[in-house]
């Protein structure tokens, strides 16, 4: 989720609200969400594959 507070974007993890950054435009804010869901989801395949 991203959010602008105090003149910076923010982005926040929806579920927890934990802070994954701040920066100065959305464009910057959007791009450390999408490498956030990229490491998310990078992490359940590794998972999924150890339990094999």
């Amino acid at each position: 989720m991203l959010k602008k507070l105090k003149g910076k974007w923010v982005a926040l993890s929806e579920r927890t609200g934990r802070v994954f950054g701040r920066y100065k435009t959305k464009r910057e804010a959007r791009e450390r969400l999408r490498q956030v869901e990229i490491f998310k989801h990078l992490r359940k395949k590794s998972q999924k594959k150890h339990k094999k």
